[in-house]
This record gives C-alpha cells, sequence and structure tokens, in this order.
C-alpha cells in the first residue's frame, strides 16, 4: 500500500493537496483522476465508472455547504500554502475576531440580513481554522496600514478585543504580522488592498487577488503578478519589524 507522501509526489501535489482531495474537499480534474488510478493499480476497463462517479459528484469545498461557487477566492485560499496580504481599511479577514467581523458585516454595504450575516461570519472564522492546523497550516505574511487599527468596528471593547487578538495571532509561527505606520505618509499602499497567494505544487502559478470598491478580481496573469509581489516587498520594506508592530498594537489599544 502506497503511502501519502509516496502518491503525491508522483502526482506532484503537497500532502496537504492529496489529502484534501481524498476527503472531498477538493475537486480533482479528469486527467488528475486517470493519473491516480494508474498510480494505484486500477486496470482501464475499470476507468469508466470512475468517471462516471467523478461526473455525477456534486461534492465541493466546504463552501458549498454556504451556498458558495466552486470558482472564487476561497478555493484558490483553501489551496494556497502562502498568503501575503496588505490591507488598507480594515483588519484582514483571516485576523479578525467573531465580533469585528460581525460589525463589518452589519455595516456592509450590501445589507445583508442578520442570517447573511451569520452565515458570513462563520465562513470567516472556518477559513481561520488553517492558521492552527497542525495538518495543513497556511502560512500568513499580514501587512496592515495603521489607519485600519484606529478605525473604530463596533465599540471600544470589541477594537481592544480585536488589537488584542492580533498580538495573540503574530505569536504563531506561521504567522508574520507588519504595521505600516501613518508616520510615512503617501505610500503606494494607498490605491487600495490586494493579496498574493502561492501553491506548494510544481507548476502552478501565484495567483494575485485585488478588492476594489465595486467588488475584486483576481487573475495569474504574470505582468500583474509580478507587479503585486513587488509592491508587497516594497510594502513590506516600509512597515514595522513584527515586534515594533505588536508593541504598536499594544499602544492603540490601550487608547481605546
Amino acid at each position: 500500500m502506497m503511502s501519502l507522501d509516496e502518491v503525491s509526489k508522483r502526482m506532484y501535489f503537497s500532502d496537504s493537496k492529496l489529502s484534501r482531495i481524498e476527503n472531498c474537499e477538493n475537486r480533482i480534474t479528469h486527467h488528475e483522476l486517470k493519473s491516480l488510478l494508474d498510480i494505484y493499480g486500477v486496470t482501464a476497463d475499470r476507468w469508466p465508472e470512475y468517471f462516471a462517479m467523478l461526473e455525477a459528484s456534486v461534492v465541493g469545498g466546504w463552501w458549498r455547504a454556504y451556498g458558495l461557487p466552486e470558482k472564487g477566492y476561497l478555493p484558490l485560499e483553501a489551496d494556497a500554502s502562502l498568503v501575503r496580504c496588505y490591507s488598507l481599511a480594515i483588519v484582514p479577514g483571516l485576523l479578525q475576531t467573531h465580533e469585528y467581523a460581525r460589525a463589518g458585516f452589519q455595516r456592509s454595504i450590501r445589507q445583508l440580513s442578520p442570517e447573511q450575516v451569520k452565515r458570513d461570519v462563520r465562513i470567516r472564522m472556518i477559513r481561520q481554522k488553517r492558521l492552527t492546523s497542525a495538518t495543513d497550516p497556511l502560512r500568513l505574511v499580514s501587512i496592515v496600514d495603521e489607519v485600519a487599527l484606529h478605525r473604530p468596528a463596533g465599540n471600544s471593547e470589541i477594537m481592544v478585543a480585536q488589537l488584542e487578538h492580533l498580538i495573540e495571532k503574530a505569536v504563531l509561527g506561521n504567522v508574520t504580522l507588519q504595521v505600516l505606520p501613518t508616520s510615512l505618509g503617501s505610500h503606494p499602499g494607498q490605491n487600495g488592498s490586494f493579496s498574493v497567494l502561492s501553491f506548494d505544487d510544481a507548476g502552478e502559478p501565484d495567483v494575485a487577488y485585488v478588492e476594489h470598491p465595486l467588488g475584486s478580481m483576481h487573475t495569474e496573469r504574470e505582468a500583474i503578478v509580478t507587479k503585486a509581489r513587488t509592491r508587497f516587498d516594497h510594502l513590506q520594506s516600509l512597515a514595522l519589524p513584527p515586534e515594533e508592530s505588536a508593541a504598536l498594537i499594544r499602544r492603540i489599544a490601550e487608547r481605546y
């Protein structure tokens, strides 16, 4: 019997991706299924039945249970091994507390119902589980504009809890948190938030995800992704180091 590591190496998958496929958390293509069947020694005369099951399958990622499509940001983040995130106006979703997230959704321009707010907060909390996962951890490098830390979301109690939460998450080995101080004045990140997602699997290109006033978009176009990586690296060079960032967050929390 082949181990997970042996199969993932032959498929050029990460162990985490193969594990999610086996647990029906990720979809699989016909080509990938054919390769797996070959690796597992399933004879070609039995392949049609497996292909039929694939066609009939409606099992997707966990987000399907919340009415979200298979295409979009969540499936990309679920498959990523590294997320580099710059956030201008709010605390990044992966680092938000339950109450901070709820306050944000309640004030959303989309005018969400209480049920929709509850759903969206739940989705955000599920996404965060990978930060502390023992089997499929997500590495997060987050740059937050200091302005976002001063902008109230809910009452002062919610903001203090959120700021303390940031300090707690920043000590995780797979999380790097830096603050871009307002003392810098104008900077290249003032045009909006964006992320760059990277993947373990060989040959899988990085993806740039950009938020804008009318929604968001993601792309694998090399020119745009390269520009996003370059801008992120520049912003990171301007941001305070992690230790100084944590100290600044503490000072802001004490003022609430």
